[in-house]
């Protein structure tokens, strides 16, 4: 059912063997009073929402948990919390209205409460509805793990291109690596929480083995992720190599650029200057009695010596390995 109000939901729960009641909150200040409203201490919430992504508190006949919710698009990852409360016969789970997390369970969720079995003790049935939502949760971290190893994908794509910008792949890297520690943080933190219901012996968790085993399969979904994360966050450093290699790639040419781009200002500055140099003798007064008959032998002593001393420069400096190759040829 769906109401405007907690309190709409307290008749309900008289009588009743496993209840699940679900908020979605605009403001995490709301649980407190949500909380209280439907019967848990008034100190529950405000220790779960501490510093930490995980917390766990056991009171004996309250039992309170945050679980990390990752919520976010491509690599804009926020880890919010998710509080689960555990009091008698009633789970009450609290979250932020942008983390969906149970509206698909929430479709099917009275076929799954009349399922369990009515002759289950109470910790049992709690045990069984907890795996469950964790469960969920779980999965929907997963599905934002599959949204960064998309976009990773792309980013793999461009490093491919050996002209791709530095500028532009610099920053996407640094996103996924932002990313990827951030949604590591939120499964370690997971982790933590589900080892404590697995070992933690509180009372209102079912001591039967294959219930606890429930817990054993869920972190080791998680290692699974977190390996997975891991193995990314490899290949992330992998791709800050090639993204450097890029980097040099880029300044190689450039540099070889430059280098032929004063090889050949020194073959045109030789070609200039030997004419010049000639043009200046002949213009001494030692040869001040030449007349315009030898403007023709002039200018082609000036033009085959610009010629010839820019083809010998060439040809030395192509000997003597000193001309740089072309870009393209790099």
């Amino acid at each position: 059912m769906i109401a405007d109000s907690p309190v709409e939901f307290i008749p309900f729960l008289t009588g009743t063997g496993l209840a699940w009641i679900d908020f979605s909150v605009e403001d995490m200040k709301e649980a407190q009073k949500l909380s209280v409203s439907v019967g848990f201490i008034s100190s529950l919430v405000p220790t779960l929402l501490g510093d930490y992504y995980s917390v766990y508190e056991d009171l004996d006949t309250e039992l309170g948990m945050r679980l990390p919710a990752v919520v976010g698009k491509k690599f804009d990852v926020k880890v919010t919390p998710l509080l689960i409360l555990i009091k008698k016969n009633l789970i009450i789970t609290i979250h932020y209205t942008d983390a969906v997390r149970f509206t698909r369970f929430s479709r099917y969720a009275p076929t799954f409460l009349k399922k369990v079995d009515p002759k289950l003790s109470t910790p049992d049935k709690i045990t069984t509805l907890l795996t469950r939502l964790i469960d969920e949760n779980n999965n929907g971290n997963f599905d934002h793990l599959r949204e960064i190893e998309a976009q990773g994908d792309e980013i793999s794509h461009s490093l491919l291109d050996l002209k791709s910008s530095r500028a532009m792949l610099a920053p996407e890297i640094y996103n996924m690596k932002h990313a990827l520690i951030a949604y590591l943080d939120a499964l370690w933190a997971t982790l933590d929480v589900i080892s404590s219901l697995r070992y933690g012996d509180a009372e209102l968790i079912s001591d039967d083995e294959h219930l606890l085993a429930m817990f054993t399969i869920l972190a080791n979904d998680v290692n699974r992720q977190i390996s997975l994360g891991e193995h990314m966050s490899e290949v992330l450093v992998s791709g800050l190599e090639v993204l450097q290699s890029i980097y040099n790639n880029q300044l190689q040419v450039l540099n070889n650029k430059v280098s032929l781009l004063m090889a050949w200002l020194t073959v045109i500055g030789t070609a200039v200057l030997v004419p010049n140099t000639i043009a200046t003798i002949y213009g001494t007064s030692f040869f001040g009695d030449k007349g315009p008959e030898d403007l023709w032998w002039y200018l082609s002593l000036l033009f085959v010596s610009m010629i010839l001393s820019g083809w010998m420069t060439y040809w030395w400096m192509k000997k003597k390995d000193i001309m740089p190759a072309m870009p393209d040829k790099l």
